[in-house]
Order: structure tokens, then C-alpha cells, then sequence
């Protein structure tokens, strides 16, 4: 990578490393118009990478010793489905919400995931691609990790979302859980005016709850993917002046040095964010099953 005249600088680097793949140039802060169609076609074939993985656990799956493989997955299932005991009681609900979870862990884990592959790499070969195609190669754009999208982390906080609301009609039916809206947290009065006072700072409360829930579950995926993603690229840049300054041996040895450590560092932040984010879900569904 070059500087200046050469190439672009380290902010127009950065820059251009954080724009999606989209449909249209986004014209507003919040624009519903616009699809970040990399990171859905990247979280769909991830998707459909680990379905096909637990499918072949699953068909392969054999009584007595257990493979590597299959003992692998069956200590993440005992994992998750203990979890799962811990957090909701209803053992008909964990029949959906276990195996969901365990979905939801491992697809979230692959997407994170792909921020350990070299950040140049894929953008590369997709410019290289966009460039055969008779298209500017300067304005081919691709994010490869779907969770470093704020877009990606509040569908699926805005799906466990959904699921909770679910859950609590579900198991409290409609007029419980419309009766617990309107009386938790700070309980009623026998008094009609206070009544009805303390039903919409409850119903008030409940929202901004909810809201909250939903908001920092998606937001704290995305922030800690979106530092992480940061860094690569801060890491790349140094590789990149390698090449171009002198003394440029420190630079390079920096590079892989730092670059190696980060790694093995983003190993254990990119499995920690997908337990948590797992283990959240399955508290605020098991929130949904119980009474206030």
C-alpha cells in the first residue's frame, strides 16, 4: 500500500474498508433504503455453512465412543442445553430454544470469525473481480464480517426481541402479560387515580426496558467486532508503510508481531461475544417465561 500520489492515505484506507457492498448510497443517518447486501449474503452462506456442519453431526452421529468431531459437538450441545435448564423451565419451550441457541452461538462465532482472515484479502479479490467485470475497482466495496455491521447485530437483537414477546403472550397469555405491563415493576393501588398513575410509569418502564434490552445486545456485539475490525486495519497499515519507509525491517517485524498477538487475542473476544450474546438471549427468553 502505497501514500499520496501512490496510493490512498491511512484515513481514505480506512475509509474505504468501512463501506458496505450496498444497493444504494445512502442519503440519511437511519436510511431503511438501504440493504448492506455483503454482510447478508455473507451471513447467509455462514449460515448455511454451520446448518450443513450440525446436519453432518447429527447423520454421523454413533453410540459407544465418540469421534473428534462428533464429541465436539456434543459437549457444545451439552453446553448450550445446560444453559438453556438454567434459564428457562419449561422443558416444551427448550425444545425450540436450545437447538436455536446453539444455531445462534455457532453462526454468530463464524461471523466473527472473519475478521481473522487477512483484512486485504477478500476486498482484494473482490476489486480484482469488479475490475474484470469493466467496473472501477476503487469503488468495489466488501465488509466480510457480517457482526462488524450494526445492521447484522440489531436483526438478531430485534429477532430475540420478537421471541421474548412471543414467549410472553405465549405463557402468560394476553391479558397476563398486558396485566404485568401495567404493574411491574412498582406494583398498582387500590386507589383508581393512583392506578392508574403507576400503570403508565410501569407501561413506560416496560418499554424503556425493552428498548434497552434490545439495543445494548445488538450494540455490544457490534462494538466489540467493530474495535476489533479497527485494529486489523491499523495493524495493516503498519505492514503497508513496511514497504515504503525506511527502516521499514521494524515496521514489517511490528506487523507480524502484532498482528500474530491481536489474533490470538480476537480468538478469545470473538468466542466470548458469542457465548454472551447467547447467554443474553437465553436470559431475556427466560425473563419472558417468568412472572415480575
Amino acid at each position: 500500500m502505497a501514500a499520496g500520489a501512490e496510493g490512498p492515505t491511512p484515513s481514505e484506507y480506512i475509509v474505504h474498508h468501512l463501506q458496505n457492498w450496498t444497493n444504494v448510497k445512502q442519503g440519511f443517518i437511519v436510511d431503511f433504503s438501504v440493504v448492506n447486501i455483503d454482510s447478508i449474503v455473507i451471513g447467509l452462506i455462514l449460515g448455511a455453512l454451520v446448518l450443513f456442519v450440525l446436519w453432518r453431526a447429527a447423520r454421523k452421529a454413533t453410540p459407544g465412543v465418540p469421534g473428534r468431531f462428533q464429541a465436539a459437538v456434543e459437549l457444545l450441545v451439552e453446553m448450550v442445553d445446560g444453559q438453556a435448564k438454567a434459564n428457562i423451565h419449561s422443558a416444551e419451550s427448550r425444545k425450540f430454544i436450545a437447538p436455536l441457541a446453539l444455531t445462534v452461538f455457532l453462526w454468530i462465532f463464524v461471523m466473527n470469525a472473519m475478521d481473522l482472515i487477512p483484512v486485504d484479502l477478500l476486498p482484494h479479490l473482490w476489486g480484482k473481480a469488479h475490475e474484470a467485470a469493466g467496473g472501477d475497482p476503487h469503488h468495489a466495496y466488501l465488509r466480510v464480517v457480517p457482526t462488524a455491521d450494526l445492521s447484522t447485530t440489531f436483526g438478531l437483537s430485534f429477532a430475540v426481541l420478537l421471541l421474548c414477546l412471543y414467549y410472553s403472550v405465549k405463557i402468560k397469555g394476553v391479558g397476563g402479560w398486558a396485566h404485568e405491563l401495567v404493574t411491574a415493576p412498582f406494583g398498582t393501588s387500590k386507589n383508581p387515580i393512583f392506578a392508574f398513575i403507576l400503570g403508565i410509569v410501569n407501561l413506560v418502564m416496560q418499554i424503556i426496558e425493552y428498548v434497552s434490552k434490545t439495543v445494548s445486545h445488538g450494540m455490544r456485539l457490534f462494538g466489540n467486532m467493530y474495535a476489533g475490525e479497527l485494529v486489523f486495519m491499523l495493524i495493516a497499515l503498519m505492514g503497508g508503510y513496511a514497504a515504503l519507509s525506511f527502516g521499514g525491517a521494524l515496521l514489517g517485524v511490528g506487523h507480524v508481531v502484532a498482528g500474530t498477538i491481536w489474533a490470538i487475542f480476537h480468538i478469545l473476544v470473538i468466542t466470548l461475544q458469542a457465548f454472551i450474546f447467547m447467554m443474553l438471549a437465553l436470559i431475556y427468553l427466560g425473563q419472558a417465561h417468568s412472572a415480575h
